[in-house]
């Protein structure tokens, strides 16, 4: 019996006040939709951002945040060639891996995080 039917979002964690270098880079960049939180959770700083199959990515401020360096969350992209370049011209580095035999770029957000695109 499965128990687990699928991934709802993915929370990382910020510095407070990091909220407008988040949008910036998750909107800005990424092109995820901002999201409403929930009036109950306003308080707590963050911001929420849909992905285009309805699930999200939840950034959170954390007292004393030290940046995720190796775990992460892996993204999708219809052209990977044109994301990195994109990423290029807005002058975010990427850096291009294929171990495994999967094409995919990481890269880091504004406060360290590490993320990975991948085409598909």
């Amino acid at each position: 019996m499965t128990l687990i039917t699928g991934l709802d979002h993915v929370l990382l964690e910020m510095p407070a006040g990091g909220e407008p270098a988040a949008r910036a880079f998750y909107s800005g960049l990424l092109g995820l939709q901002e999201v409403p939180k929930p009036a109950d959770l306003q308080a707590r700083g963050g911001v929420w951002f849909a992905l285009p199959d309805g699930r999200q990515v939840h950034l959170g401020v954390t007292p004393d945040f030290v940046p995720r360096l190796k775990g992460h969350p892996a993204l999708r992209c219809r052209n990977l060639a044109a994301f990195a370049a994109h990423c290029a011209a807005q002058g975010v580095p990427t850096r291009a891996d294929a171990e495994g035999g999967v094409p995919r770029v990481f890269l880091h957000d504004p406060f360290g995080n590490r993320i990975e695109v991948l085409e598909g």
